[in-house]
């Protein structure tokens, strides 16, 4: 099987198909199906896949094109700043956008939740790469119950369209939930507690959220299955094991990538046989 077709025979492992809603306590999230084995044996192949994302990641800021936008949600601890680290290392910063997005700043509520999202989109050539993103604002607002659910419900088709625009005038758009077990997320909560280098990432209000962990779970099933489409599917990703979540994201990223094809532009004629002096 061809590298590219390898590749997204894997991605659809964890593809929410459009139209479904998926049953996230059904997904094993210490899964490693489908790994070529081991940790050990896994991450070689990770790394060659690293490699292969900038190469293709070098022809899409030389084409100028098309983009790509990645969006990462997770519960707290669920290793979006690890995946950014790990899986985008090989690529060229200076075609890649990474955005994170926390609580709303008093300039921002003064516009639609859609706003701040916008300006953050990755422009033509561009890899963009969203840590947390709008999603949040039929996450946390309808948990926290920060809106109404009139207003948070409507969110849903606000984003279809949003993400359709993208679409139409050239961003890919790929979402991944990074699917961790409450025992995994407590260990990792405390990690950061042990660790004097981490305490700076553990914030008290983690634990109140925390609490609320099976309303968080019912959001996100609900928003992803209202949300994964053909042109912007949502990939629910095991992520216990860090090595798999890398392993995984990297197949499906591969997966669009070779699918979006973007080529190096034409040369300018003339140059066979001319000499730099």
């Amino acid at each position: 099987m061809a590298a590219a077709d390898d590749h997204a025979h894997h991605a659809k492992r964890w593809l929410v198909p459009p139209g479904s809603t998926p049953g996230l306590h059904d997904i094993d999230t210490r899964s490693t199906e489908g790994a070529p084995g081991s940790k050990a044996e896994t991450e070689p192949v990770s790394d060659a896949m690293v490699v292969a994302l900038g190469e293709l990641q070098t022809r899409l800021w030389a084409e100028d094109r098309q983009s790509l936008l990645i969006v990462l949600q997770a519960m707290d601890a669920g290793g979006k700043d690890g995946t950014i680290r790990k899986v985008f290392t090989g690529v060229n910063p200076q075609g890649v956008r990474v955005a994170s997005f926390k609580a709303p700043t008093p300039q921002e509520l003064d516009h639609d939740f859609l706003w701040r999202i916008n300006k953050e989109a990755p422009g033509h050539g561009e890899l963009g790469v969203f840590n947390r993103s709008h999603y949040e604002d039929v996450l946390i607002a309808r948990v926290d119950e920060l809106v109404p659910e009139a207003v948070w419900r409507a969110r849903f088709e606000q984003i279809r369209n949003f993400e359709s625009t993208l679409s139409a005038s050239g961003t890919r758009v790929v979402k991944f939930f990074l699917h961790i077990s409450k025992d995994e997320q407590a260990e990792r909560l405390q990690a950061r507690l042990d660790d004097p280098t981490k305490r700076w990432k553990f914030a008290a209000a983690d634990l109140d959220v925390r609490k609320r962990w099976d309303d968080y779970q019912v959001a996100y099933e609900e928003a992803i299955g209202q949300t994964s489409v053909h042109h912007a599917p949502w990939y629910v990703i095991p992520a216990d094991r860090k090595w798999y979540r890398n392993w995984a994201i990297l197949n499906v990223l591969l997966a669009h990538l070779h699918d979006m094809d973007p080529q190096f532009p034409p040369e300018e004629p003339g140059l066979d046989g001319l000499v730099v002096v």
